[in-house]
């Protein structure tokens, strides 16, 4: 398995994940940011007649994605001029694990009503480098170098974390800011967990990201928390950013129980 990339092409949209994939929860499954990345990559391939960018992308985990070979294949939906819906699948073992939609919107000079901030956070290299729990088992955790901002990834609560990838996602490419960012927003809810993984689930079974600009460069911030409610049901919410200030929201829909 190659030790600089999450994914090995095997030609014909097909892909070996490497360890680098492997998820904290078992040795078995993928860590969903790698897949949610690799999903982003085919939606961002898809022609363009007219210059537009990504407005919301929902990936529905339908199941584990095994350490085993992955398809992907994606299509326009709903073609429009202005608007379009986007659709990408990945595949294992002759079913769908997951699904990813998108609006592409057209673009538009809006510079002049933009209100988004900017700055706010340290720099990276002024951060402290975070740690994982060594109860979690490594491999997609251990690709990303983490830096706190707030909180930390073993404490309870909250946190504000830059996190880089740093193996390519497919062997070969240089990955672009969007992926990198799909790579990173998939741990809202490990970042801000406040429950002791040993003995509780919080999985999510989705990531929606909703952006208001293109990410630039390698850094991604996640400045994330985690609400749970008396159900069974949690949300983990996201401010998702770079080095210029803030780019967009993520969430993710938790299923909570005792393990």
């Amino acid at each position: 398995m190659s030790e600089s990339a999450y994914y090995l092409p095997l030609g014909e949209n097909r892909y070996q994940p490497t360890v680098h994939t492997r998820g904290p929860w078992t040795p078995d499954a993928q860590h969903f940011g790698p897949p949610s990345s690799l999903l982003a990559r085919a939606l961002e391939a898809l022609p363009r007649p007219r210059e537009s960018q990504l407005a919301r992308v929902t990936v529905e985990i339908l199941g584990p994605a095994p350490l085993t070979e992955l398809s992907v294949t994606s299509r326009v939906e709903r073609p429009g001029r202005s608007v379009e819906l986007l659709v990408a699948e990945l595949g294992a073992g002759g079913r769908v694990v997951a699904r990813a939609a998108a609006w592409r919107v057209i673009s538009t000079d809006t510079t002049e009503v933009a209100n988004l901030a900017s700055g706010g956070w340290p720099k990276p290299e002024d951060c402290a480098v975070l740690s994982w729990p060594k109860s979690w088992v490594d491999g997609y955790l251990g690709s990303v170098e983490w830096r706190s901002v707030s909180g930390g990834l073993v404490e309870p609560g909250p946190a504000a974390v830059w996190g880089r990838q740093q193996v390519a996602l497919v062997d070969g490419e240089e990955p672009t800011p969007l992926q990198r960012l799909f790579a990173v927003a998939d741990s809202g809810n490990g970042a801000s967990n406040f429950l002791d993984a040993r003995e509780w689930w919080y999985i999510n079974s989705e990531l929606t990201v909703h952006l208001q600009r293109p990410p630039e460069g390698e850094w991604i911030g996640l400045d994330a928390a985690t609400t749970v409610g008396p159900g069974g049901i949690g949300t983990a919410a996201s401010t998702l950013r770079d080095l210029e200030g803030p780019v967009g929201f993520g969430a993710q829909a938790l299923m909570v129980r005792p393990r």
